[in-house]
């Protein structure tokens, strides 16, 4: 999956969104990630939905939900004509504190001193508590199947909207047993829906316990990888056979790569050939092309927040995707390991497919401020097969690739080598 996340307060009315869905398919992404799009509580969080059945009026006109969902309905039909496919944020572990099923279904929210429960998460090791939000009960409900019922029917809602995705909000704080069964009672009624858990902050066992319950992919920690730590490919091996993985440079969650980097290209580049290249999807929000520096925000951001760009990564992103699309390697989180370097300030991976013909060399300059020197007697003996490696690399590519190797590496830059085993 390559999905790029057109964040939409930032987009704007749906009747907008086209130059960027069409920006979206020009550098090879199959998937638009959506936000929240139904109507929100008081806060006006995206996250905190009130009503899960009528859209937010930021982005769609008409007087009615009819006309609303036939024009959102339009937008996904001219996706899918650029080769896109719609994901929404599915949130089922809450809903807004003032939405009318706190008063209609009491018994279906967690309690606390006899009172509607607000979800929390722990962050720098204080507690961070949303009172926007009431949080469901899916263990201990009253009327479990009701609130079962209920919510299937907002995934039925979404996916006659044109949606086949959907990115499930706080995964791991909802109970497997209630995935599993969503998971296939969707597949059964829409065949073909994708699930993806947003698992980010649980331990990697209940990460593991989470992916069991039928999701395709989950969400890594790859983006706060220091680049030689061993704890990202410990957890990758965790949750590697139970399903595949989607790295990022940057969320709608985390501040802007750019802001963090001062502007450095080198670096958005190094990040995003990166995150494309480790595992089996790849996500970007909207604007990391341009270089954006201001951090997306569930309630305050709108279209006037959209900035004049800084830089332009389209082409560049475009050719990783090619790569990515071309190679079945990087459609699976492949056996991957990190290889011995003469520099420290050389990363150095080996993947190989356990489903295609095919290994990967990934040589990547750590460093986004210095050229690094790569040099190895013989570049084939990382390499089970005995047919040439082919440079698939975005920007300077060789047309020919010696034996003994080596190579100034530009800032940050990333060189990607590709073999097809010969077939028996």
């Amino acid at each position: 999956m390559l999905i790029y996340n057109l964040f939409p307060s930032l987009a704007g009315n749906v009747r907008d969104w086209k130059p960027h869905l069409n920006r979206a398919a020009e550098m090879g992404f199959d998937w638009i990630f959506i936000n929240p799009i139904q109507y929100p509580g008081y806060s006006g969080s995206l996250y905190s939905i009130k009503d899960y059945f009528r859209l937010n009026p930021l982005f769609v006109d008409g007087a009615s939900t009819t006309e609303s969902v036939a024009g959102f309905k339009r937008l996904a039909e001219e996706a899918r004509a650029l080769g896109l496919k719609f994901m929404v944020d599915l949130v089922v572990s809450h809903c807004a504190f003032d939405s009318d099923l706190i008063t209609e279904h009491p018994g279906w929210f967690r309690k606390e001193n006899g009172r509607i429960a607000h979800p929390f998460c722990v962050e720098n090791q204080k507690k961070v508590v949303w009172k926007d939000l009431a949080q469901f009960d899916h263990k201990h409900a009253h009327d479990k199947e009701g609130l079962f019922r209920y919510l299937f029917q907002v995934v039925q809602f979404l996916a006659e909207l044109g949606i086949t995705g959907f990115r499930c909000d706080a995964a791991y704080q909802v109970p497997a047993s209630f995935w599993r069964r969503l998971i296939s009672e969707t597949r059964h009624t829409y065949p073909g829906s994708v699930f993806l858990a947003e698992t980010l902050g649980c331990s990697p066992a209940d990460t593991v316990l989470t992916a069991k319950a039928g999701f395709e992919y989950i969400f890594n920690s790859s983006k706060w990888w220091d680049f030689y730590s061993p704890w990202l490919l410990e957890q990758y091996n965790l949750t590697r056979e139970e399903t595949r993985s989607i790295s990022f440079p940057e969320s709608h969650d985390t501040p802007r790569l750019a802001e963090n980097l001062q502007g450095n290209v080198d670096g958005l580049k190094q990040r995003y050939f990166f995150s494309a290249l480790f595992s089996a999807g790849v996500m970007v929000p909207i604007g990391f092309e341009f270089g954006f520096r201001k951090k997306l925000h569930v309630v305050k951001t709108r279209p006037a927040d959209w900035e004049q760009p800084q830089t332009d990564l389209t082409s560049f992103i475009k050719q990783v995707n090619q790569a990515k699309l071309q190679n079945p390697i990087f459609h699976e989180n492949a056996p991957t390991e990190m290889l011995p370097t003469n520099n420290s300030n050389i990363l150095f991976l080996w993947k190989g497919s356990l489903h295609a013909r095919q290994e990967a060399l990934i040589i990547l300059n750590k460093d986004i401020h210095n050229k690094q020197y790569f040099h190895t007697n013989n570049l084939y003996e990382y390499v089970q097969t005995q047919g040439p490696l082919t440079d698939l690399s975005p920007e300077y590519p060789l047309d020919y690739l010696p034996t003994q190797y080596e190579y100034d590496l530009r800032p940050g830059q990333g060189i990607v080598l590709v073999t097809t085993r010969p077939r028996r």
